[in-house]
């Protein structure tokens, strides 16, 4: 049967979003770096509790990869903000909702630079699973991340990531995704 070239192209479409759309593999990092390295003598004085792994707070390192070769970044949420002030008179939340930020330095530990806007793959998430993406606005605890941030290897960039909530809503978690988001890894932090 002869297929014509619509055909073929269509179904060489279907193959590729089929292709990306199930390439699996997605995380969520709750564990952050450690903070110094473990002792080598194992300790035989008593019997091994159950460990369960500490969760990432603010103050702590989680390594993440983006999607191309060499992109990997030391993610560090260093202050969370709740509230969040406005620094003018012209820009604040929408009535009935307030702001809370994050500021994240941002390590870049690969070989590729990074270059992104960090912003696009932040979000919140308060204790009823609802999901906030960030939004614009200046506040008075410093700048915000760049829109368009470039980071070589070895160097880092250090901004706030706004996030507008209803103002009944209790943040329990951030997070961050390598482009803008589309990254298989996302680094977790707990607010609370």
């Amino acid at each position: 049967m002869r297929r014509t070239i619509a055909q073929a192209i269509s179904s060489g479409v279907l193959l590729l979003l089929a292709g990306t759309a199930c390439t699996g593999g997605n995380t969520i990092t709750r564990q952050p770096l450690p903070s110094r390295p473990a002792s080598n003598a194992p300790d035989r004085t008593s019997a091994p509790a159950p460990s369960r792994a500490k969760a990432a707070a603010v103050g702590d390192t989680i390594k993440i990869e983006g999607t191309g070769s060499g992109e990997q970044l030391d993610v560090t949420v260093k202050q969370w903000l709740d509230p969040a002030g406005s620094a003018n008179e012209f820009s604040g939340p929408q009535d009935g909702k307030r702001w809370v930020a994050a500021q994240f330095e941002l390590l870049n530990t690969g070989s590729a630079s990074y270059e992104d806007s960090p912003s696009n793959g932040a979000q919140a998430a308060d204790t009823t699973g609802q999901r906030f993406p960030s939004t614009f606005g200046e506040i008075t605890a410093g700048p915000q991340m760049p829109a368009a941030t470039k980071i070589p290897p070895g160097e880092k960039a250090l901004g706030w990531i706004l996030f507008e909530i209803p103002k009944a809503s209790e943040i329990a978690t951030v997070q961050f995704t390598m482009n803008s988001g589309f990254a298989n890894q996302t680094g977790q932090w707990s607010v609370k």
